[in-house]
């Protein structure tokens, strides 16, 4: 489809088509509604999306969002440290965090095992994750993964990772649709998953 022939609105058009779900016309409506806006209130998306870009990075304990070193959840002294849950991306955990129905701590994998796709779990998370395991303390590893075929994969992946340790490993019950997102739920679909995970 073509441009609408001025170099900077067709380089703005461009960016947008990358956010996921945009297709063209949904970034033509994007970048005229920007064009339409007060200079100022540009102004402060812009730093805004600077600042998170720039200051936010992976926890160093499990890889969700931190400013610091440590996320706030690695970082508080009520969560509960037996009992870490497994998911696949930052979002999963923030999704987690939105229902307010897990008091443990999280380990963000960073992608999923996925062969026809090419994609697989990065190593060093499998290795972060076995590592927190032997240091002890951990009594339950949950795999809150979706209930896909690559989510099937990358549960067995990340248990066999674990198969030689002490640790109870669980996986969130069939509450949530086959073929769904984390994500995307709901908080009881969430809640209800969350209860009756059961043994891997």
């Amino acid at each position: 489809m073509a441009g609408v022939g001025i170099p900077s609105v067709d380089g703005l058009i461009e960016k947008l088509k990358r956010l996921p779900g945009v297709g063209e016309k949904g970034a033509r409506r994007f970048a005229f509604f920007i064009l339409g806006q007060p200079k100022d209130w540009v102004e402060d998306l812009s730093r805004a999306i600077r600042e998170a870009r720039w200051s936010v990075r992976p926890c160093s304990v499990c890889g969700g969002l931190a400013e610091g070193d440590l996320c706030p959840i690695c970082s508080d002294p009520a969560r509960d440290r037996e009992v870490i849950c497994v998911v696949e991306s930052q979002e999963d955990c923030v999704a987690m965090e939105r229902h307010r129905i897990f008091n443990g701590r999280y380990h963000v994998l960073g992608g999923r095992y996925s062969p026809l796709d090419g994609e697989d779990i990065p190593s060093e998370a499998l290795a972060s994750l076995r590592d927190r395991v032997e240091r002890g303390g951990v009594q339950e590893v949950i795999l809150a993964l979706a209930p896909s075929v690559e989510g099937e994969l990358t549960a067995l992946a990340v248990k066999e990772a674990l198969d030689d340790l002490p640790v109870k490993v669980s996986r969130l019950s069939s509450g949530l649709p086959v073929g769904g997102s984390i994500g995307f739920a709901d908080s009881a679909t969430l809640k209800l998953a969350l209860e009756g995970r059961r043994g891997m």
